[in-house]
């Protein structure tokens, strides 16, 4: 059985540990990783666009491969 994948959009990248993380995830605003790492609240972040490739991705929920489609 396939499931649709969604598009990745609202992307966050820290300036300083350079996760990728979606904006609606950040909870409290912060970076998560360096919180976790380091105990101190980092609260700089690059916007990263997304990119259109007009494909669909698919993954198969048995073995996990992910198909993309035109």
């Amino acid at each position: 059985m396939l499931v649709l994948l969604p598009e990745k959009k609202n992307l966050l990248r820290c300036r300083r540990c350079h996760l990728t993380i979606r904006a609606d995830e950040l909870g409290e605003g912060h970076c998560p990783e360096c919180f976790e790492t380091g105990g101190g609240k980092q609260y700089d972040f690059e916007e990263i666009a997304a990119i259109d490739r007009g494909k669909t991705r698919y993954r198969c929920e048995v073995c996990g491969i992910i198909v993309e489609s035109n």
